[in-house]
């Protein structure tokens, strides 16, 4: 590897970027259309183009062959990212889970890139935090059980093929394989914005149940949500999820009785980036 290659791997381990001025008030909505890293605020329950995928586009993918750094809009647009995270989602469906497809990915790995953004992190650190997102849940193709695992390696045929430096995949495939709470735990900047990501797209938008006395308590649970807001506060290393339940759905326990797991998860990936997690729930702090 030449000292290049080396001074580049170890900004994005560490995300260390000296050069970066005072840090901004940010907030990331799950639920919203992530088509604009400059905004503010995202409205709840859009679906973009960056939430639904992207067509296949030969010519982008040979260009990333030629040395080019690879992007997520490549990866968006590979014939086989489309086809995993189709035939994931109609899995996942089928078993009665809610939404894991496109919308998901372009939504997880725009948050994921906008919390490292917001700490002031070197630009190639959350664009490979966009591209892990994006790729996150692609082995749900083939199992749900150990499917972190399954994508990582489905991860690097992918990202190898289209020209992406080794060291830049063991970062995106260790991220991929860190975000289950049954095993994960993040060891980099990537894998902790890709956890946060994750565990904070709970939504009414991710229910794919068009039968309401059929919901199980994670269909209550995210249909009873109508927003979810990540907020990056970094001046005061404060990193918050945000958000609102309509308890005529569901009661604000439930929402603890599915997902305290991962909110321990969350916490943990937030200690990593040195900063202080708060959950706030319908405008009242609970941690």
């Amino acid at each position: 590897m030449s000292n290049t290659s080396r001074n580049r791997l170890r900004e994005v381990q560490t995300g260390l970027h000296p050069e970066k001025s005072a840090a901004r008030v940010a907030g990331i909505d799950p639920a919203g259309d992530g088509a604009d890293p400059g905004r503010k605020e995202y409205e709840t329950g859009g679906d973009t183009a960056a939430a639904n995928g992207a067509k296949p586009d030969a010519t982008a993918m040979q260009a990333e062959r030629h040395g080019a750094e690879v992007t997520v809009d490549a990866v968006r647009r590979d014939p086989e990212v489309i086809g995993f995270l189709q035939a994931a989602n109609e899995a996942l469906r089928a078993l009665g889970y809610t939404e894991h497809g496109q919308r998901h990915a372009g939504l997880v790995g725009h948050i994921a890139g906008n919390v490292l953004e917001r700490l002031e992190m070197p630009q190639r650190t959350h664009q490979l935090a966009n591209i892990a997102g994006y790729l996150h849940d692609i082995g749900n193709a083939i199992h749900r059980d150990n499917h972190a695992l399954s994508g990582s390696l489905m991860a690097w045929q992918i990202l190898r093929r289209l020209g992406m430096p080794v060291e830049e995949c063991a970062l995106v495939m260790n991220a991929i394989g860190n975000h289950e709470e049954e095993r994960g735990t993040a060891t980099n900047p990537i894998a902790a914005a890709l956890i946060i990501a994750d565990k904070a797209d709970v939504h009414r938008s991710r229910v794919q149940n068009p039968k309401m006395e059929d919901f199980d308590i994670h269909d209550r649970v995210n249909y009873a949500t109508t927003r979810s807001f990540v907020r990056v506060r970094p001046e005061e290393r404060v990193i918050a999820l945000e958000l609102e339940i309509d308890t005529n759905y569901a009661q604000v326990i439930e929402y603890f009785e599915i997902f305290l797991e991962r909110m321990t998860m969350v916490r943990q990936a937030i200690e990593f980036l040195g900063c202080t997690f708060q959950l706030i729930i319908n405008d009242t702090r609970v941690s």
